[in-house]
């Protein structure tokens, strides 16, 4: 009978594993499996060993990391988790998680084989119980352990802490913000000023007169004269303070924006294959405005509220504690209030931006398809669509919207019900004389402002919990890893030849293996085609040799060196790609050719699109070189904007090449004319090509015929056809297909 991949018995432990273990296994224990894991916490490649005996999981350490070891208990789980070329194995008790590790896809093989006779061993040592996974906060049943339970997802994630991670972004300029809240802390200080010589003037001066006391009017400039200068002074103070602030938050935002397209553009390509553009586009554009008017607007409020809050009641307390006691009354009920708020806006919050992102990326969808959309008279159909999403930002927005009506007038209700206490308590007082008229006139004064910053401090729990929400949509970004990682100790590829080298290459997506014990080489300068039905690989062994993915199992070698040695983009440079749908970016023609190579001269980017047989019909634009390109190239046929992109392939002067079908979107005669251009290309590079019209490749050195994910016959034109095999029979199809489906 045949076994699960995870119940294979493990190969023997390497001498190297035998020499770090041995010593440290007691007498009488076993190893029973292994497993290497090849990548540290920051994704770069650092080996490491995983033993599992009949008592122990030992973790041999890596450089930098010492000896660890856990006995093994059913109270312990070890779980296993592959997603985009990526694994993590976790060790968790009732408490959490212990440790983890981290590989490539192409060691979860034996990574599961380990947790599986893990759970073996566990569950030979007590009596089986149920193991369903659950989430530590709701209860609600996981469909795996380690999963993010749906329901809490938006409380776990959501919090307020996400907003501390904005420090790190605020910590080049802290001395700006020093000075950003010493002047909110003055300003709020000049503003207490006014009422306090209000209360000044009643008692020492209105009040004698009014019952006939020698009065010192000679006080009442300076009064005035002080609540005056401390109004303007106050001013100026916020003026300064709100200026200061803000283009700290604005610097902040837009370091934010830059670090998170930075960090986008290092993420792998299956990153985006589960992304939508708009939603991107929402997360980096308007996230980020959020969280900007966050820190200028909102939190500037609330920090100035906050010190006027404790600096008025302060003054209150030297002026009469019992009277201040009375006023803050309602204070408690309204934090209660403000707590149970928070939870449910954050959680509405959260589905409203993911609504927003939907709606955008139906705008993103649309907008740059709209050719598609009119050819096929779907206007209504995408309207329909669009509105669909916009009532469902409604929707969102009418829950949050429910839960902020009731809170802000039940928050302005508490503080009339404090305003008037103030007013009924003090009445009381200044009738038997325990407080007098200027404190209680003084007292109504600062309730006024006082209650009404303390509706406006409420108010930032709605702000708090959109910018909360806008930074973990926009930290999700940054938390993620690329898939392919950088090597530890890189070898750079400095005078690279171009010899490729396949060495027993699998690639696995998730759990369909899409290539398998591929074995090839290249040499230098070698034309090589690619063919194969549809589905055969031959688009993943390209992506496998460019390095936007890496291999599952085996290796890829350029001149002799694993390509995983390579610093990534110093590889790449090396490596020059004509796809079937050239895109073309927004702006001249010129700089579309010097993408590549963005200090070009002029008379280099007029020789490639001279070998690229595009000069001719440039010259003819209006503006030539300097033509405005439309977006992705709309105003330039399929054919010209395919010879643009030999251009820019030629004047980076890659060692290797790739062609990704590049004549098949185009008519006969423009496939000469490409072809031609082509031919230039090609000359003295190692070169890969895809084709799905084999006459393309009449001129390769080699045909490579993909099928299923595996190399099954390799030779030139002539040699395959006499082989009469999947060569034979795409050549035969396509003859019929050239004679009218007649054979």
């Amino acid at each position: 009978m045949s076994t699960t991949p995870d119940q294979r018995p493990s190969a023997p432990l390497p001498e190297s594993g035998r020499e770090r273990v041995a010593p440290h296994l007691a007498n009488g224990e076993v190893v029973l499996a292994w497993c290497a894991v090849d990548l540290d916490e920051q994704l770069q490649f650092n080996e490491g060993l995983m033993v599992l005996t009949d008592r122990r999981l030992l973790d041999p350490g890596t450089e930098g990391r010492g000896w660890r070891e856990w006995s093994v208990n059913p109270s312990l789980k070890l779980t296993t988790t592959d997603r985009s070329g990526l694994g993590m194995m976790a060790l968790t008790d009732a408490d959490g998680r212990l440790a983890h590790w981290r590989y490539t896809i192409g060691r979860s093989s034996a990574v599961r084989r380990l947790a599986f006779r893990f759970d073996s061993v566990a569950k030979s040592i007590a009596i089986p119980v149920d193991v369903t996974p659950t989430c530590p906060s709701c209860g609600a049943e996981l469909a795996a352990a380690g999963d993010l339970c749906e329901a809490c997802a938006p409380a776990l994630l959501g919090t307020v802490s996400t907003l501390f991670r904005l420090l790190n972004f605020a910590r080049p300029r802290f001395k700006v913000i020093l000075l950003g809240f010493i002047l909110s802390i003055a300003s709020s200080a000049a503003t207490l000023v006014p009422t306090g010589v209000t209360i000044s003037l009643i008692e020492n001066v209105l009040i004698p007169f009014r019952a006939g006391l020698p009065t010192d009017w000679g006080l009442v400039p300076w009064y005035l004269g002080a609540a005056l200068a401390s109004s303007i002074l106050a001013w100026l103070l916020s003026w300064a303070c709100t200026f200061v602030l803000s283009w700290v938050s604005e610097r902040i935002s837009a370091d934010l924006r830059n670090k998170t397209y930075k960090h986008l553009q290092t993420l792998s390509l299956e990153y985006f294959g589960g992304k939508r553009t708009g939603d991107l586009m929402s997360r980096i554009g308007s996230d980020t405005d959020r969280i900007c008017n966050f820190l200028s607007v909102n939190l500037l409020d609330f920090g100035n509220n906050v010190i006027l809050f404790f600096l008025t009641v302060a003054y209150m307390i030297s002026w009469d504690p019992m009277l201040t006691l009375v006023t803050l009354a309602p204070f408690p009920m309204i934090a209660w209030l403000v707590q149970v708020v928070r939870v449910r806006l954050r959680n509405g919050f959260n589905r409203g931006y993911r609504a927003w992102g939907e709606m955008t990326s139906v705008l993103a969808d649309t907008i740059p398809g709209i050719r598609v959309v009119k050819a096929f008279a779907q206007e209504q159909r995408e309207t329909d669509r669009f509105q669909h999403a916009n009532d469902h930002v409604v929707a969102m927005n009418d829950r949050v919207n429910r839960v902020w009506s009731f809170f802000g007038p039940m928050a302005t209700l508490l503080t009339e019900l404090g305003l008037l206490t103030v007013w009924g308590f003090g009445t009381w007082g200044v009738a038997h004389g325990q407080v007098k008229v200027g404190v209680m006139i003084g007292f109504a004064t600062y309730m006024t402002g006082f209650y009404a910053r303390l509706e406006s401090m409420s108010r930032m729990v709605q702000a708090t919990q959109r910018a909360a929400s806008a930074s973990q949509r926009v930290f999700e970004i940054l938390d993620r890893a690329p898939s392919v990682a950088e090597p530890t100790k890189p070898v750079h590829p400095i005078g690279l030849k171009g010899g490729i080298e396949l060495r027993n290459v699998g690639f696995r997506h998730g759990n369909r293996q899409i290539l398998s014990g591929l074995n090839l080489i290249v040499k230098p300068g070698e034309m090589i085609g690619v063919v194969g039905p549809s589905g055969a690989g031959k688009s993943t062994l390209v992506n496998l040799v460019c390095r936007f993915y890496d291999v599952s199992d085996g290796a890829i070698l350029v001149d002799g060196t694993d390509i995983r040695s390579f610093p990534i983009s110093e590889y790449r440079r090396n490596i020059g790609i004509v796809l079937q749908e050239p895109f073309l970016f927004y702006g001249t023609i010129a700089e579309n050719i010097a993408y590549g190579r963005p200090d070009a001269s002029r008379s280099e980017i007029v020789t490639a699109a001279r070998a690229a047989r595009a000069h001719e019909f440039i010259l003819k634009l209006a503006d030539g070189y300097d033509t405005m390109v439309a977006e992705r190239g709309q105003s330039l046929s399929g054919g010209e904007r395919q010879r643009i992109s030999i251009a820019r392939a030629l004047l980076i002067d890659p060692k290797i090449l790739i062609l990704d079908e590049a004549t098949s979107a185009v008519d006969t005669e423009t496939e000469r004319e490409i072809q031609e251009a082509l031919d230039n290309l090609v000359r003295g590079r190692t070169t890969i090509a895809i084709a799905h019209r084999l006459s393309t490749l009449r001129k390769a050195d080699r045909i490579v015929v993909l099928e299923r994910g595996k190399i099954v016959e390799v030779g030139d034109h002539l040699d395959l056809l006499s082989r009469n095999g999947v060569y034979t029979r795409l050549h035969q199809a396509q003859l019929e297909l050239a004679n009218g489906g007649t054979a």
